[in-house]
């Protein structure tokens, strides 16, 4: 049985020393905080420990040398979580960039693998 080819690529941000800083689950949680309001509630929505996605938001924050979210902390309204403008501008360079290489490598992979569903079973 002859199946589809389709493309899967990942855009991930690495320092020079080869540490991961920034890529699609850490876009995914910044943009579900920025749906939310709420770093707890973004978390939830990916099946994320909290304290996973903190350290996350810290790893990035250790590595950019800026914060990620404004965070406030319970009170009689709850606590919430916006995003920086760094945050904002990191995330839009990302999405960016992404749908940039996307948008290439899928012109790119018709035009070599194209030939694919012509191929006959020999």
């Amino acid at each position: 049985m002859k199946k589809e080819l389709q493309l899967k690529l990942t855009i991930r941000l690495y320092t020079d020393d080869n540490e991961r800083c920034f890529g699609p689950g850490i876009a995914t949680l910044l943009s579900r905080v920025r749906e939310h309001h709420s770093l707890r509630a973004a978390a939830i929505s990916m099946n994320m420990a909290y304290s996973k996605a903190w350290r996350i938001i810290r790893t990035a924050e250790d590595i950019f040398g800026c914060k990620l979210l404004d965070s406030t902390i319970g009170g009689p309204h709850g606590g919430g979580a916006a995003l920086t403008p760094a945050a904002e501008q990191i995330l839009a360079a990302y999405e960016t960039y992404s749908n940039d290489v996307q948008a290439f490598a899928r012109d790119h992979f018709d035009r070599e693998f194209g030939f694919f569903r012509t191929l006959s079973a020999q």
